[in-house]
């Protein structure tokens, strides 16, 4: 696959300061995901949040939602789709330019400007997206936390594109530290996980697989900082 942006047009800006969601190759490539890219037809689409370490299939976290999702689905079932600091990801183009090279994590910005940008430009790709491939998947989940959370809520609002976002609400305050810099701990936790599984399996009409202690695989710094 060619190049989403060729490297005689790249932006010589740095990718890896809290700027990175105004850079312009970042905006540009989410453009071009949301006017050119064509996604493929699917049963179930998976949203889950970018990873620190790139490309995005390689990281811990990454590793952990697909021993969960193919677990239960057959490749050919699932499209998953990252989104956060990077936009929107179709994962399959994680290893093209910008998605690979930026290095800031929204989790470690708290600039209330920054952070208000970043969930009202986020949750108006997420609605486009949704809209653009409102019929290539049958079931839509977001696997999310925080104000990536706050996006995708605000982006099915605007749509009414349907998405089961899980972890559950009561699953989350169950598990909140306060103490904590991310006080909604780490998406690995072994009960945010088996609420994924429950979500993939109830529209197969199949038993939920009960995820094992052996799975929770903790790497706080993987998108966050704790």
């Amino acid at each position: 696959m060619k190049p989403i942006i060729p490297e005689n047009e790249r932006s010589t800006e740095p990718l890896d300061t809290e700027m990175v969601i105004y850079h312009p190759d970042m905006k540009r490539a989410n453009e071009w995901v949301l006017t050119e890219y064509e996604a493929p037809v699917r049963d179930f689409c998976i949203f889950v949040p970018c990873a620190k370490k790139k490309p995005y299939h390689e990281s811990p976290s990454h590793k952990i939602f697909d021993r969960l999702i193919f677990g239960i689905l057959e490749p050919e079932m699932v499209h998953i789709v990252v989104f956060g600091t990077c936009g929107i990801t179709p994962r399959e183009l994680d290893t093209q330019y910008p998605f690979m090279d930026y290095q800031f994590m929204m989790g470690k910005c708290n600039v209330s400007k920054i952070k208000r940008d970043f969930i009202r430009m986020e949750s108006e790709r997420l609605a486009c997206y949704l809209e653009k491939t409102k019929r290539n998947y049958k079931h839509r989940i977001a696997y999310c936390i925080g104000d990536f959370r706050t996006a995708m809520e605000k982006a099915v609002e605007m749509t009414s594109v349907p998405v089961t976002i899980v972890p559950k609400i009561e699953t989350i305050e169950r598990n909140i530290q306060p103490g904590k810099g991310f006080i909604y701990g780490s998406l690995n936790q072994k009960s945010y996980l088996q609420d994924l599984a429950e979500a993939i399996s109830k529209p197969l009409g199949r038993s939920v697989i009960e995820i094992k202690e052996k799975e929770e695989i903790i790497n706080d710094n993987d998108w966050y900082v704790l």
